[in-house]
């Protein structure tokens, strides 16, 4: 291990905070962090390179470790001395098991609570990958003993942000998604919830549900995003197999690209339309709007 990452150790063993973050350097793990440290919240990030590490140490209140949910030695090390959990892993083809390794190491270090990012409709019959894996690790966390919370969130807003090149160059965005309406929800909630939950009593046992205020479809996330951004955005459905293409010859791998269209399938047949409390029910505020969204990143799209 580099100097960097001892150093870092080190500090967190003098003074433990009492909060671990894992997925820090991702768009919810980046908005958490921030958050966290904006309220004067000292946490722990769990990060796997030295330069991540670098990143989120400049963040006040943050001390980092590197971990590896392939290696249970580094999450044992990552636990030391933690109450709480905000458990986040990469998507891909491990992260089941990875998050099963976390939580089993959870459970030894005597972890009294955690919180999982699951996903809108998980549940272990699923015709979606994801959402059979997420309903998984849920149970295992139900039978581990520890006190929990699940956040599900529904498609992200940000998520749009995979389109960005063909919006920028072609003034279009594609899917397999027909003219269903999805109750996307911004990361910046997502986050928000997160560290009410993390921070605040009253919230072991429940089940967040996180949506945006609003159900769209694709052609009125278009019109949206013409507005904020001055020009024409126009949403094209594909089919299903034109859309996989599409991904694979973009590189995503076969597992990623066909657990995409499963979602999506799902999205196409209303199942991720309504409309739920649970931003609102954890930090008393509302969600932010599509508008919101489409305002504040359009200088990502230009």
């Amino acid at each position: 291990m580099n100097t960097t990452a001892n150093s870092a150790l080190q500090t967190a063993d003098r003074q433990t905070p009492a909060i671990l973050i894992t997925g820090a350097t991702g768009s919810i793990g980046t908005e958490l962090t921030k958050t966290l440290s904006e309220r004067g919240i000292r946490f722990r990030a769990m990060v796997r390179s030295p330069k991540d590490a670098q990143t989120v140490a400049q963040l006040a209140g943050a001390d980092v470790v590197l971990g590896d949910f392939n290696d249970p030695v580094t999450i044992a090390h990552a636990l030391r001395g933690i109450e709480r959990a905000f458990l986040l892993t990469n998507s891909s083809d491990q992260a089941e098991n990875q998050q099963l390794n976390f939580v089993a190491e959870a459970q030894r270090a005597g972890l009294k609570q955690i919180v999982k990012l699951s996903q809108f409709a998980a549940a272990p019959d699923s015709p979606v990958r994801f959402l059979r894996y997420h309903a998984v690790v849920e149970q295992a966390i139900r039978e581990s003993g520890m006190d929990f919370t699940f956040l599900r969130p529904n498609l992200f807003m940000q998520g749009l942000l995979g389109f960005r090149s063909s919006i920028i160059e072609q003034g279009k965005f594609f899917a397999a998604v027909g003219d269903a309406r999805i109750s996307l929800v911004d990361v910046r909630d997502i986050a928000a919830v997160g560290a009410e939950v993390l921070v605040e009593p009253g919230h072991v046992g429940k089940i967040y549900t996180l949506t945006g205020p609003q159900a769209l479809t694709h052609v009125e996330i278009a019109d949206e995003l013409s507005i904020a951004l001055g020009r024409r955005i126009t949403f094209v459905d594909v089919p299903p197999a034109a859309m996989r293409n599409a991904l694979a010859g973009v590189g995503f791998p076969d597992w990623q690209a066909d657990g995409l269209i499963e979602d999506y399938a799902h999205y196409s047949r209303n199942e991720a339309s309504s409309v739920e409390p649970g931003v609102e029910a954890a930090t008393g505020k509302m969600p932010r709007s599509f508008t919101d969204f489409a305002r504040d990143y359009a200088p990502a799209f230009n």
